[in-house]
C-alpha cells in the first residue's frame, strides 16, 4: 500500500473545518439574534400575549337607553324577547355550509329555508338586501319572535341544531304610545360592522361585535349616549381551559335615556290628521289634469316659537321601526326602499325639498322693505303681470287694485312680488349684472336661512335651494354638455328650451327672477326651513337651531345634561318691519286667504297668524302648503300633489290647534282636554331608584263633529275669498 503523506491533505481538511465553522457560527449567531429578539426587543410584548392565552373574557353587552317623550312617556325602549340566532362561524365549518341545519330551524320556526339563508349572507357590493351587514364573527339572529315552545325544540335538540342558539335577550321596541309612530324621528339600528368597529378602536366609545347601532333619526345622533359601555370580565384559566380565578372586570355602563321635547299626544293627532288631510286630498278633483289629487306625500312640523324645540314632526308614507328589530325581512325590505314604496324612510319634515308657494312671501316682502319700498305704499295687483312676451297671471286671474305689501300677503298677490322683484332685477343690471348688483332678493333669502341645514339635530338634513346667480352658473355648468347635444333651434318645446339653455343657461333671466319672487321655478325649501322662519317671526326675530333632543339623563338618574337652545341669528328685518308683517299675517287669518278655515277662532284670547300656499310643479300636481302660528306654537304643514294650502292643509292644522288648545268647533275652550296649552318647560320626575315617571296616554281618537247648522252649511269660503 501506498502510503499518502499527511501533507497531502491537510489543505483540503482545514478548509472544510473553516467552512463547517463559518456555518456554525452562522447558525448561532442567527439563533442568538432571533433569541434576543423575541426575549430582548419585543420581550413584552410576547409576554403580553402568551398572558392573553390565559386569559378569556366574558363581555356583557349594555342595555341601550330609552327615548322618552317630554313627559317621560317611552317612545323607544327594550323588552326581552326569545332570539333564535347562528353562528356563521359555526356553520362556515359543516360541508354544506350548514344549509342543512338552516333548513331544519326554517322548519321548526315556520318560515322559508330562503327567507332563513337570506338572514346568514354576508353582505357586499353584489349582494342585495336582506343580508347580514354587521361583523360575521357574532350570533346573527333569525327571528327575536320566536315562541318558548320552538326555543325549547331548539335546545333541547342541540345536536340537530349545532350552532342555533335560542336565548332571552333585550331588543328594542318602539312603544308607539297612544298611536304615534314617530318612525322617521327616532330612526332604527342595525348591527355594527367590521369597518366600524376598527375606526372606533381608538375611541372614547369603542364598539364591540355584539353592538347594535343607530342608522338614522335620534337612534344614531345620540348613539353614544343610548349605547352606553358593555361590561368586560377576565378570567385566568389553565391550558385546559379551568378558571383560576378573576383578572380584571370592567362593569357594565347601562345606556342614558334620552328625553325629546316631542309629545306623544300631540305626535299622535299631527299624524292622524297629516293622514286624514291626504286620504281627503285624494277624493277631491283636479281642475288642471280633470283627476284626482294624488297626495302621495306630506309633513308636519310643530315647533316652540321661543325655543325651537320639536314638539311634534310627522312624516308620510311612514313605517314601523319594529320591522328593523332583529334583522328586516325580504319583504319589509321591499316595502321600505323598493320603487312603489314612495320611500316612507324619508324623514319628509327635514329630507323633502319642494317649492314653497305663496308661504315664501314673507321674504320677498321683507327684501322690498330693504331695498327701500315703502311696507303701507299703493302697489298695484292687476290680474296679471307681462314680462317681454310672457303674461304671468295672478291666482284665478283675480285682480285687486292698488294695494300695501301686507294686503298683498293677506289677498296673496302674485303681481305685487312680480313687479318689485322685476324692477330690482333691471337696477341689478338685468341680465347683464353690475358689478355692485344689490340682489336684494336673493341676499334675503340667505339671511332668512334658505339654502343651507337649519341645525337640526336629526342626520340627513337636506339645505333646500336658493337659485341666485351663482346657483344658475354652476348649474349651468353641470348640464351644459347634455342641454347642448339635446338642443334643436327648430326643435319642440323640450329641443328649444335645451337650446337656450345651452346658450344662456347661466344668465339670471327676467322671468327667473319674476317666478322666484312668490316661490316658485327652481326655489326649494323644506318645512323645518319654514317653521324656523316662521317661528322666528312669532318670537320677536330669533332663529332657533331646531332641536329634539331636550336632555340626557344618566341610567342611575344622578346625572342631568340639559340641551339648551341654541340661535343661529336674527331674521334680517327690523322690528316694525316685524310687527307690520306678523299683523298682515294675523289678516291673513282673520279676513284673508286662510280665514275660511278659522271660522270662530278666539282671535282675542289665541292670536292666530297664518299665510297659505299654492306650488306649481311642472309634471306634476300643485304642491299643498300652510304655515300658521300661535303666540306659542309654529305648525307648516306640507301636502305633495295635495291641491291648494288652505284647501288640503288647512282643515288638518286647525284640527291640530285645536286639540293642542282644547277647543271646539266654534272655538270654546276646555283646558281639561287641552293636551299642551302652553309648552312644556320641566323635565319630567326623577325617582330615587333612578326611574323616570311615565304617565299613560290614551290612543287618539277625534271627536265625533258636530251637525252643522243650516246657516253653516257652506261648500267652501266666500266667493270674494281667494283659496290659495
Amino acid at each position: 500500500m501506498t502510503n499518502i503523506p499527511e501533507t497531502g491533505r491537510t489543505p483540503r481538511v482545514q478548509i472544510r473545518l473553516v467552512v463547517i465553522q463559518i456555518l456554525v457560527l452562522s447558525l448561532l449567531l442567527t439563533l442568538g439574534g432571533r433569541l434576543w429578539y423575541l426575549q430582548v426587543r419585543n420581550g413584552d410584548e410576547y409576554a403580553k400575549e402568551a398572558s392573553g392565552n390565559h386569559v378569556q373574557q366574558v363581555v356583557q353587552p349594555a342595555v341601550r337607553g330609552s327615548i322618552l317623550d317630554a313627559r317621560g312617556v317611552p317612545i323607544a325602549d327594550n323588552e326581552t324577547r326569545l332570539v333564535v340566532s347562528a353562528s356563521r362561524t359555526d356553520l362556515m365549518k359543516m360541508k354544506d355550509d350548514g344549509k342543512a341545519v338552516l333548513a331544519k330551524l326554517a322548519d321548526v320556526l315556520g318560515m322559508s329555508a330562503k327567507d332563513v339563508g337570506e338572514k346568514v349572507r354576508l353582505c357586499d357590493s353584489e349582494t342585495p338586501q336582506p343580508c347580514w351587514n354587521g361583523s360575521p364573527y357574532q350570533p346573527i339572529p333569525i327571528t327575536d319572535e320566536a315562541s318558548p315552545k320552538q326555543a325549547l325544540q331548539i335546545r333541547e335538540r342541540s345536536e340537530d341544531f349545532p350552532g342555533i342558539t335560542a336565548e332571552p335577550t333585550a331588543v328594542r321596541r318602539y312603544a308607539a304610545p297612544g298611536k304615534s309612530n314617530t318612525a322617521q324621528v327616532l330612526g332604527y339600528l342595525s348591527p355594527v360592522t367590521d369597518e366600524e368597529i376598527k375606526k372606533a378602536e381608538n375611541t372614547d366609545s369603542p364598539f364591540l361585535r355584539s353592538d347594535q347601532v343607530g342608522r338614522s333619526g335620534l337612534e344614531r345622533t345620540y348613539d353614544a349616549q343610548l349605547r352606553g359601555k358593555a361590561g368586560v370580565t377576565r378570567y385566568e384559566v389553565d391550558k385546559l381551559g379551568r378558571v383560576l380565578g378573576k383578572a380584571k372586570d370592567d362593569p357594565t355602563e347601562p345606556g342614558a335615556n334620552v328625553v325629546t321635547s316631542i309629545d306623544a299626544r300631540v305626535q299622535a293627532l299631527s299624524e292622524y290628521w297629516l293622514n286624514d288631510a291626504m286620504k281627503k286630498a285624494r277624493k277631491e278633483l283636479d281642475r288642471n289634469t280633470n283627476e284626482n289629487y294624488k297626495a302621495d306625500a306630506g309633513a308636519v312640523v310643530v315647533m316652540e316659537n321661543k325655543t325651537g324645540r320639536i314638539v311634534s314632526m310627522a312624516s308620510n308614507p311612514d313605517y314601523d321601526p319594529n320591522a328593523w328589530v332583529g334583522g328586516i325581512s325580504g319583504k319589509d325590505y321591499t316595502k321600505l326602499t323598493g320603487k312603489k314604496s314612495n320611500y316612507p324612510l324619508l324623514n319628509r319634515a327635514i329630507q323633502g325639498q319642494a317649492a314653497p308657494g305663496s308661504i315664501f312671501k314673507v321674504i320677498p316682502t321683507t327684501a322690498a322693505v330693504n331695498a327701500g319700498y315703502d311696507f303701507n305704499g299703493s302697489y298695484p295687483c292687476p290680474s296679471s303681470y307681462s314680462v317681454g312676451g310672457q303674461v304671468f297671471k295672478n291666482f284665478e286671474s283675480k285682480g285687486h287694485g292698488s294695494i300695501t305689501l301686507g294686503q298683498a300677503l293677506e289677498v296673496s298677490c302674485d303681481t305685487v312680488f312680480y313687479k318689485l322683484s322685476h324692477d330690482q332685477w333691471i337696477k341689478d343690471g338685468g341680465i347683464k349684472p353690475k358689478r355692485d348688483a344689490k340682489d336684494w332678493f336673493y341676499k334675503t333669502a340667505h339671511q332668512f336661512g334658505l339654502g343651507k341645514e337649519t341645525g337640526i339635530d336629526l342626520p340627513n338634513e337636506v339645505t333646500g335651494r336658493v337659485p341666485d346667480r351663482q346657483w344658475k352658473k354652476d348649474y349651468w355648468k353641470a348640464n351644459k354638455d347634455g342641454w347642448c347635444k339635446q338642443g334643436k333651434k327648430g326643435g319642440d318645446y323640450v329641443e328649444k328650451i335645451a337650446y337656450e339653455n345651452c346658450l344662456e343657461g347661466m344668465k339670471m333671466r327676467a322671468g327667473d327672477s319674476v317666478n322666484y319672487a312668490i316661490g316658485q321655478g327652481d326655489t326649494l325649501v323644506t318645512p323645518i326651513q319654514m317653521a324656523t322662519i316662521y317661528s322666528a317671526i312669532a318670537n320677536g326675530g330669533t332663529m332657533y337651531d331646531p332641536t329634539v333632543g331636550k336632555a340626557i339623563i344618566s341610567a342611575d338618574g344622578k346625572r342631568v345634561e340639559e340641551i339648551a337652545p341654541k340661535s343661529h341669528g336674527k331674521l334680517p328685518m327690523n322690528e316694525k318691519t316685524r310687527t307690520d308683517i306678523d299683523g298682515a299675517l294675523a289678516d291673513v287669518a282673520t279676513k284673508g286667504t286662510a280665514a275660511w278655515r278659522f271660522g270662530g277662532w278666539p282671535q282675542d284670547k289665541i292670536p292666530m297668524h297664518a299665510k297659505t300656499g299654492t306650488a306649481e310643479v311642472y309634471g306634476k300636481q300643485t304642491t299643498s302648503w300652510f304655515a300658521t302660528y300661535t303666540n306659542d306654537y309654529t305648525i307648516v304643514m306640507t301636502i305633495s300633489q295635495g291641491g291648494t294650502g288652505s284647501g288640503a292643509s288647512g282643515p288638518a292644522v286647525r284640527k291640530i290647534y285645536d286639540g293642542i288648545y282644547g277647543l271646539d268647533e266654534d272655538g270654546n275652550q276646555d283646558l281639561k282636554k287641552a293636551l299642551l296649552p302652553q309648552p312644556q318647560k320641566n323635565l319630567p320626575k326623577i325617582e330615587k331608584d333612578g326611574s323616570i315617571d311615565s304617565p299613560k296616554i290614551k290612543p287618539y281618537k277625534p271627536e265625533a263633529p258636530k251637525p252643522p247648522k243650516e246657516q253653516q252649511e257652506l261648500a267652501g269660503p266666500p266667493a270674494n275669498w281667494r283659496r290659495d
